[in-house]
């Protein structure tokens, strides 16, 4: 495929994007740049949240993963539905009934001000981290396969995505994205269907017989029962569950969208029905990898070394034209629905839990929106730059490395949530710096340590959990004699 095509049509959709930003940044304050002004129809933030949920690791990396994982990601998505459970319980109404803009402020109220920044750090930290991931794999999927045949530097690549996102969220933020991520989702998952379809016609099959042929392969696997695996369905199981709860239910980035609802009951309403739809959506994407693996066998075509390039091969050397134009869309709608939310809860954190925003009586109005944009500009250089360093050493697939990192960077902030929602103790707060920078380093030990002090054990994902724990028992360690 030309790269002149890949070219125009990421133009023709920045314009779109462009298009629909115009329109809903029309008498836009801090307000809708926060909280989409408490108006966003609950259907449309579910819908849009989909792309969100799935953004550029699953559209890439999930397909890509299944070479070495096959479907035993599928036992995670398990785990997400009793996530999102807790979500919809215990969040969403702890969330609604304090009317938070950050949803960091409720350790503020719960334990004090180094709680509170512990936890606005701690996800500003595993946001920063985590979007650039995100963002990371659908920017170097174009570089490989386009801009390196012009010999435009990565760093250029990132720079230039980095500020045609800032510009179309400007203005409005979060009220603009609960509309962009309606079109994302829709390119996205069209997308997959239209390379599912080509599939099929490549190798002259009927959908049916594709399905069967992916039943019968390795690559359908789900269950993993060897403990000492970091695959092991019971880990699998309950990392999905917590990472749900934590790189959902509490994540800024995640819950401003579901924060823009008219009320808690069309929060929940929302979070219930993009938790179900996520089981069918994942399974998809598990039996697109399959396939594209099949595909590539019956052509004699080597695997990449990066299992994330696969799909993006095969979509543009080997499906046509018009498949490689509709993948560039999916990937493109994958990349934007990731960093434009990322960006803009950054700015929402960074504004609101660092620099007091909401409580700042002796700023004005237009004062706070210089601020404001001044620091979402200075987010967007920061995403910049942790993705052209991670671009320099990652060479595993990305959901790997993703989910890797988020056992380490999440594990305080739910140890914190969960301390204070399900104890009533009050804490020293001034050690809990001390607590939270020690659990994940502990954590890190026990990981890199784990075959020789458990007699084999690999930690996966469930690493979270133990974080979690850790933090969980610092905070009974510091707390007040009553």
């Amino acid at each position: 495929m030309k790269p002149e095509y890949i070219i125009a049509t990421y133009v023709i959709y920045s314009l779109l994007l462009f298009a629909v930003s115009h329109f809903t940044s029309r008498k836009s304050n801090n307000d809708s740049f926060f909280r989409g002004n408490r108006s966003s129809p609950w259907y449309l933030v579910a819908y849009g949240m989909i792309g969100a949920s799935l953004s550029g690791v699953t559209f890439i990396s999930v397909p890509g993963s299944v070479g070495n994982s096959h479907f035993s990601y599928m036992i995670m998505v398990f785990g997400y539905l009793v996530g999102y459970l807790v979500i919809v319980k215990v969040l969403l109404p702890l969330y609604y009934r304090m009317n938070l803009t950050s949803i960091y402020s409720y350790l503020d109220s719960r334990f004090g001000f180094y709680s509170y920044k512990s936890g606005a750090v701690y996800f500003l930290l595993s946001r920063v981290i985590g979007a650039s991931f995100r963002m990371y794999i659908v920017v170097n999927v174009l570089q490989y396969f386009v801009l390196d045949d012009y010999n435009i530097p990565f760093g250029l690549t990132v720079f230039l995505f980095m500020m045609l996102i800032q510009l179309y969220t400007m203005k409005a933020g979060i009220k603009t994205i609960v509309w962009t991520d309606t079109l994302q989702t829709t390119f996205m998952l069209g997308s997959v269907g239209v390379a599912i379809y080509f599939i099929t016609s490549k190798m002259d099959l009927s959908l049916g017989a594709l399905i069967h042929q992916v039943s019968e392969s390795d690559y359908s696997q789900m269950i993993v029962g060897d403990w000492n695996e970091k695959r092991h369905f019971v880990k699998q199981f309950f990392s999905g569950m917590f990472i749900t709860i934590v790189m959902t239910g509490l994540d800024q980035d995640m819950m401003q969208k579901n924060l823009t609802c008219r009320n808690i009951n069309e929060a929940q309403k929302n979070v219930s029905w993009m938790s179900i739809s996520l089981v069918p959506i994942n399974l998809v994407f598990l039996f697109l990898g399959a396939s594209l693996f099949l595909f590539a066998n019956s052509l004699g075509v080597a695997i990449p070394e990066k299992p994330d390039h696969l799909f993006p091969l095969m979509a543009f050397e080997h499906m046509g034209l018009v498949a490689g134009i509709v993948f560039i869309v999916g990937l493109i709608a994958a990349a934007y629905s990731s960093a434009d939310s990322a960006l803009t809860a950054l700015t929402t954190s960074v504004s609101v839990d660092l620099f007091d925003m909401e409580k700042r009586i002796d700023w004005d109005e237009a004062k706070k929106v210089r601020i404001r944009k001044f620091i979402h500009v200075g987010m967007s250089f920061v995403l910049l730059a942790v993705i052209v360093i991670f671009g320099s050493f990652n060479k595993d697939s990305v959901i790997n490395e993703l989910f890797a990192i988020a056992g380490l960077t999440y594990g305080p902030l739910l140890g914190l949530f969960s301390f204070g929602l399900f104890t009533k103790y009050k804490i020293k707060d001034q050690f809990v710096p001390i607590i939270v920078i020690l659990s994940p380093i502990i954590s890190y030990i026990l990981k890199v340590n784990s075959e020789e002090l458990f007699d084999g054990y690999k930690f996966g994902f469930e690493l979270l959990m133990v974080n979690g724990l850790l933090t969980f028992l610092g905070l009974m360690f510091i707390r007040k004699k009553e």
